[in-house]
């Protein structure tokens, strides 16, 4: 990828494009986000940079990763990240990147963790149809129906739409558009909705286009 960030997502608002028309975006505070460690190709076999995000108590610190945050020399974060970057050989540790790392009118990629629903039946985490209202339907109108399970293959197959946890799983938004930049604030709007509640941490990277 050539570009990449961790942010955490504010909220949805609106905004108006010239001529006049109603924009939803989704505002993001990405970064600043501070190199924490660098793997080049000699030492690992591929080239990377882990980056830090939110600052963080040195007493929330357990030791091992306190031993780490050390030996680069750069303050405790409380998230840390790998990105395989095109530029990451020209980057070193300390280095710190924010939001300007963006440009309006790019796209970017929106991964996050989506919100739980807690325990969902199939209706509700399938889309699946409820069963007859009338004439013998029963107390099982939103039931999830046959299993298909007789003597043969005597059991029920694995993936089958069931009854179960909804959301709370990784979620990406794909070619959202970036609709402005506000470096002073380390703020990204993008066009469109991503995963997750207000406050959850989300990672920003930019659009690989297909061919």
């Amino acid at each position: 990828m050539k570009k990449g960030i961790i942010g955490k997502k504010i909220g949805m608002t609106q905004v108006f494009d010239e001529n006049g028309n109603v924009i939803p975006v989704t505002v993001i505070q990405a970064g600043p986000c501070t190199v924490v460690q660098k793997k080049t190709v000699e030492k690992d076999g591929y080239s990377s940079v882990q980056l830090g995000f939110d600052d963080a108590k040195e007493s929330r610190m357990t030791k091992p990763m306190k031993g780490h945050f050390d030996k680069a020399g750069v303050g405790y974060k409380k998230v840390l990240k790998e990105f395989r970057l095109e530029d990451a050989e020209s980057l070193n540790v300390g280095d710190v990147i924010g939001v300007d790392t963006f440009e309006v009118g790019t796209g970017v990629d929106v991964t996050g963790i989506s919100k739980g629903k807690g325990y969902a039946g199939t209706i509700k985490r399938y889309n699946g149809r409820r069963g007859p209202m009338s004439h013998g339907g029963g107390p099982t109108h939103r039931h999830a129906g046959s299993m298909g399970a007789c003597s043969s293959p005597s059991r029920i197959y694995k993936g089958k739409k069931m009854p179960g946890h909804m959301g709370a799983v990784k979620v990406t938004v794909q070619n959202l558009d970036v609709v402005k930049i506000d470096t002073e604030n380390n703020l990204l709007v993008v066009k469109g909705a991503i995963p997750g509640p207000k406050g959850s941490v989300v990672t920003v990277k930019s659009t690989v286009k297909a061919g």
